[in-house]
């Protein structure tokens, strides 16, 4: 099986020993991705749907470095710091994903990386 890293400037560049994604055989791994432009690599402002855009994003374009879209993507995992969010954060994602809907696991945290309130990450089927 082929394993490759995965790494494009339209998403924001690994902050720790990580890649934005591994590609290993028709699987992309997407690292968990926090609201950072990355253009600036600073956290964008405002509220938690344009922050949950911004993480969404950042997931597309490391799909899309691959060759892929998120039609592609099979799984996601959601961090938040709070679960009240939920809503707010269903109606951003729902935008992105449409009809098609990955499986998914929404998850409360104590806290996140650059104290930011979301972070998902996500598992795509290339094959």
């Amino acid at each position: 099986m082929d394993i490759s890293r995965i790494e494009t400037p339209n998403a924001p560049k690994a902050i720790g020993p990580y890649s934005q994604g591994i590609l290993a055989g028709n699987f992309l791994f997407i690292s968990g991705q926090i609201p950072l432009d990355p253009k600036t690599g600073e956290i964008v402002s405002g509220d938690i749907k344009k922050k949950t855009e911004r993480v969404i994003k950042n997931i597309e374009a490391i799909v899309k470095s691959a060759g892929g879209d998120l039609s592609n993507v099979v799984k996601v995992t959601v961090f938040v710091k709070r679960i009240e969010d939920f809503q707010e954060i269903n109606e951003v994602y729902e935008s992105f994903f449409g009809k098609f809907k990955p499986a998914r696991s929404f998850v409360e945290v104590v806290d996140l990386p650059k104290n930011v309130e979301i972070e998902m990450e996500a598992i795509a089927y290339l094959g």
